[in-house]
């Protein structure tokens, strides 16, 4: 899965699944745009990825920003080709503690910057004959947890909008699908094991949740990455408005168990 000659702009590229997204289109030659409302987590993984990449700081909620990101990269390198959507944050509430500004927070992050980027995206990849789009998403999408009313409709909303998006531009050979993790290894999971973690240490949590995968592990960012670049690169054009499962499992397994 080679991306040579190709113009990449990762949205949460800095962090987590966005910055293995980000080294993965870089290691295939890829020239990439690491956007990110983190100076210095861009800087950082600008200079730990090298001459491929290249930061700029931006807000995924700004249409502003999105604008200047697209428009930075066709400038870069003549036009733009892929478009990864990996930023998102993780809320925890009922629709009832759950405070409105949070509310609109989460869908502005994990919703919004979606529609925004893709907006400016869209018409620069139809003047190179076709593109290819990939969200990050959830299995949050299918099923959900207790206590996290914003964020699992956020996700139900991605791949829904995945959906309208690739029936929309399939005549303009822009491919646009969601990549729907369960849990992974990335600073938004260990922040959510701080949550929860009580008397235990943080990898301990981690690995408790890991527990509840077929595998018996949470995933890799490096994992997400690798499907990622699968969907953008060449050898994916027939496929568009999916929603794949990357869980170890998760979504097979019913919560029914036989006795022993």
């Amino acid at each position: 899965m080679g991306f040579s000659g190709k113009s990449i702009v990762v949205t949460g590229g800095s962090l987590g699944m966005g910055r293995a997204c980000s080294a993965r289109f870089a290691e295939g030659g890829g020239k990439v745009l690491v956007v990110s409302n983190d100076a210095a987590s861009v800087a950082e993984t600008v200079a730990a990825i090298g001459a491929n990449a290249w930061g700029l700081v931006g807000d995924v909620r700004s249409a502003a920003d999105m604008e200047r990101a697209v428009s930075e990269a066709v400038a870069r390198h003549g036009g733009l080709d892929i478009l990864a959507c990996c930023a998102g944050i993780q809320r925890y509430g009922t629709v009832v503690d759950t405070p409105e500004d949070v509310w609109d927070d989460v869908f502005d992050v994990n919703l919004k910057g979606i529609y925004l980027a893709s907006r400016f995206a869209i018409p620069e990849m139809k003047k190179r004959g076709g593109g290819a789009i990939v969200a990050i998403s959830s299995v949050q999408a299918f099923a959900s947890q207790a206590g996290v009313a914003a964020y699992t409709a956020s996700k139900g909303a991605i791949n829904a909008l995945v959906r309208a998006m690739a029936l929309d531009h399939a005549a303009d050979n822009i491919t646009v699908n969601a990549v729907c993790p369960a849990s992974v290894d990335t600073p938004m999971l260990r922040w959510a094991a701080d949550q929860w973690k009580g008397d235990r240490s943080q990898d301990e949590m981690i690995a408790l949740w890991g527990k509840g995968h077929p595998l018996g592990r949470v995933g890799k960012a490096s994992e997400i990455a690798d499907l990622v670049a699968f969907l953008a690169s060449d050898q994916a054009r027939f496929i568009t408005g999916a929603d794949i499962k990357i869980d170890g499992g998760t979504m097979a397994k019913l919560g029914i168990v036989l006795p022993e």
